[in-house]
């Protein structure tokens, strides 16, 4: 007897982002299958925005409303290039929100499946909101994209090359003082957002565009890779084409740990994204 064809994977779009947070659903209900990609890691470890990702398309697959109005990862190991697996249930579904979550495995060297990370999230319709927006908040004072900074800078680049040969990002050179040796002191990183490949923004896109920008420590002078311990991303629109603007500030660096409050823009000047998260110094930083 033929064997029925595979199902096929879940994911929007051509670009390399959508092919390298592709899932594909098992006969299982609520299992997918994933390949953590080389290319979004840094210092060998792969990227938690990129991750978020990557588990959001399994838990979209999985419940009845098809956007991440807010989401929350826990990063319990590092994840490491190679298969996955990613399993998913809903909590509790409703006619305009349904909230899941799921796990993301990877099986280890003597066989034994380790969590990676562990998702909780709440979903929606982004395309069915109406209502005026009041906020109080406004856009990232900075320069043109043009004038902006590339991300690159020597030592970085290298531990990165991967992650940021997909990405266009453009720091805001009153936030880029690190990259010269000229760290600024301010704990903040603000810069333009947008794919090497040219794909244009989704909501899918804006859980990475949250952990894109290089950790605020740099502009302290304190190099080397910050860990992510929990981020969370409120998605409050669909972003417009073209890039976004991020701004990222940290208030407080205690006892080897610090949070990031994030804000991202399009290119309409609408803020359709925030984000928080704790992480930590490596040991020694």
């Amino acid at each position: 007897m033929a064997q029925a064809p595979a199902p096929a994977s879940t994911g929007t779009g051509t670009g390399e982002f959508d092919r390298d947070t592709a899932v594909r659903p098992r006969r299982e209900p609520g299992v997918h299958d994933a390949h953590v990609s080389a290319g979004w890691t840094l210092f060998g470890a792969a990227n938690g925005g990129y991750l978020l990702a990557t588990a959001a398309r399994a838990l979209g697959d999985t419940l009845p409303h098809p956007h991440p109005f807010t989401i929350t990862a826990h990063y319990l190991s590092v994840t490491r290039p190679g298969p996955a697996v990613v399993r998913s249930e809903p909590v509790r579904t409703g006619r305009t929100l349904s909230t899941g979550q799921a796990s993301l495995f990877q099986t280890s060297e003597d066989g034994t499946e380790v969590e990676r990370l562990r998702v909780l999230a709440t979903y929606g319709d982004l395309d069915a909101l109406t209502g005026d927006v009041r906020t109080t908040a406004e856009p990232p004072s900075m320069p043109p994209y043009e004038h902006c900074a590339g991300s690159r800078p020597e030592g970085f680049a290298e531990a990165g090359n991967g992650f940021l040969s997909r990405l266009d990002l453009r720091l805001d050179p009153a936030t880029a003082g690190w990259t010269v040796g000229r760290p600024g002191g301010g704990q903040e990183m603000r810069g333009w957002f947008g794919f090497a490949d040219g794909r244009e923004p989704d909501p899918y896109s804006l859980l990475l565009a949250a952990d894109a920008l290089p950790p605020t420590p740099f502009d302290l002078g304190i190099p080397g890779w910050v860990p992510t311990v929990e981020l969370t991303v409120h998605v409050r629109r669909r972003p417009a084409p073209g890039p976004l603007r991020i701004s990222v500030v940290t208030r407080n660096l205690a006892s080897g740990f610090l949070e990031e409050d994030g804000e991202i823009w399009d290119a309409e000047d609408r803020l359709v994204a925030q984000s928080r998260q704790l992480a930590r110094l490596r040991d020694g930083a």
